[in-house]
């Protein structure tokens, strides 16, 4: 390919990791701003929680449909639609008057977030088609995530420090307007040339799943685990998963194409994704309310004291991408779940958070962990699948993270609202979040084991004979190959 041609991929990669880095940076700005937002508006716990799980479960009930979507419609258009409502969302979001408008504003982000990362994942996949260069690219994709951890806690103590917790949601709308105009100039059109159609039953009742589980885990401590009204919601979860699978198999062009789930690979992977990033989510909220609320730092101050994670994300990225694309994705995913559930049974068994150094060994063992995870993820999901359908493939690896994080906020503040007074006094907060540390723990050695079970021989068989079925009905793309293992 022409020098020219390399650099407008390359342009393109960078012109996508902006999108990245705007969803990204939210999440870990908003982290560092809860304590004041609890504070301004008068929120509880779980209020906390909804204006996490207000935008994690939109984006993930709707990942699925934005990518079948821009397969279809085009991916360049798709993209550009998202940029514009995120970066609204993203002002809305900063004039909210209460806690509920938060809540919805929130919402409208995640609307244009969906349309964001799986369709720019899906434009990386169709512009780096070589798999050793595509693995580099996602190696950069994770790579920025560690970029937006890094400067997400600093940037967003210093804002919620000097101005205010209002102006963490203004920095997406100067990035989005930047990406909306090189968008429109140097990515260009895609489409899928055998696009899914609209499955709105599985739309809704994937809606329904999603809401109903994270509403009852959110809400139990305060209403009771045996309470009606929590039972109902965990029936409507558990009759939506059934109906979801019943409905799913039998359509032919369905919302998640359960014949991607016949791959090892690929299934842990989806594992994988939901694992770690709820390893994360309940990481971040954990320490924020720790540092701020029961050490009293202030809020550059919190984001300061993490950014041994966040270094340690950004140096790892691109060196799991790296490993990846040479030795495949079993090296970084058993180094990262070994890392992760390190640094959970550090904090759980030995109270890392009561001594500094051995605090900032968790963190950095975190930061490690999570920085190696991603890359596998990514690339294991798209590599092998077909290249037509390359939105959907990343849209579900992309919901198996929101998905995690949905989960991870949910049940780690519900463990940490179970616990009496937990907020009181450092000795009631490290009671009530060792459980919660276990958990985290427990995140980390399903990376591991699944690490081991899914890249083996088993594994890449199972991979063949779903590439397989592709091939069988002709949505194989032309140019697919399948993941190095």
């Amino acid at each position: 390919m022409s020098e020219l041609g390399r650099r407008r991929r390359l342009l393109v990669l960078a012109i996508c990791c902006m999108s990245l880095l705007i969803v990204s940076l939210d999440a870990t700005i908003l982290n560092v701003a809860l304590p004041s937002i609890q504070h301004d508006l008068h929120a509880s716990v779980s209020g906390m929680q909804w204006t996490i799980d207000a935008y994690t479960l939109v984006m993930a009930s709707l990942l699925m449909l934005a990518g079948s979507t821009a397969d279809r419609l085009g991916r360049r258009r798709v993209f550009v639609v998202g940029l514009v409502v995120f970066a609204l969302g993203s002002l809305l979001c900063s004039l909210a008057p209460g806690l509920g408008w938060l809540v919805v504003f929130r919402m409208v982000q995640a609307v244009g977030g969906s349309m964001l990362n799986p369709v720019a994942m899906s434009i990386i996949t169709n512009t780096f088609t070589e798999p050793r260069e595509r693995a580099r690219a996602i190696g950069v994709w994770g790579g920025v995530v560690g970029i937006s951890m890094a400067a997400g806690p600093v940037l967003g103590g210093l804002l919620v420090q000097s101005i205010g917790w209002r102006s963490i949601f203004w920095i997406n709308v100067p990035i989005g307007a930047l990406a909306l105009f090189l968008t429109l100039r140097y990515v260009p059109e895609s489409r899928a040339p055998r696009p899914r159609r609209v499955d709105p039953v599985g739309q809704l009742l994937v809606i329904t799943l999603l809401g109903s589980l994270t509403y009852a885990i959110i809400e139990a401590p305060n209403a009771g685990w045996t309470s009606p009204q929590i039972l109902v919601f965990v029936m409507v979860a558990l009759g939506s998963l059934a109906g979801l699978i019943g409905y799913e198999r039998r359509r032919d062009e369905p919302l998640i194409d359960l014949r991607f789930f016949h791959s090892a690979p690929f299934s842990g992977a989806t594992v994988v994704a939901v694992s770690a990033f709820a390893a994360l989510a309940g990481f971040l909220f954990i320490n924020t309310l720790y540092l701020q609320n029961i050490r009293g730092l202030s809020a550059l101050d919190a984001g300061l004291y993490m950014l041994p994670m966040a270094g340690m994300t950004l140096i790892f990225a691109p060196v799991s991408g790296r490993l990846v694309g040479s030795r495949g994705p079993r090296p970084p995913l058993l180094c990262a779940g070994t890392a992760m559930g390190a640094s959970g049974v550090l904090f759980a068994a030995f109270d890392a958070q009561s001594a500094n150094a051995l605090m900032f060994t968790g963190y950095v063992l975190f930061g490690i962990g999570f920085g190696l995870v991603n890359a596998p993820i990514t690339n294991t999901a798209v590599s092998g699948m077909p290249r037509a359908q390359a939105g959907v493939a990343a849209a579900v690896a992309s919901t198996s993270r929101q998905v995690g994080q949905s989960l991870g906020v949910a049940v780690i503040g519900a463990v940490l609202a179970g616990g009496a007074h937990a907020t009181a006094t450092t000795g009631a907060f490290l009671a009530a979040a060792r459980p919660a540390w276990w958990i985290i723990a427990g995140c980390g050695a399903a990376v591991l084991l699944l690490g081991v079970v899914t890249t083996g021989r088993w594994a890449q068989e199972t991979a063949r004979r779903t590439a397989a079925l592709f091939d069988d009905d002709g949505t194989r793309g032309p140019g697919a190959t399948g993941a190095r293992q």
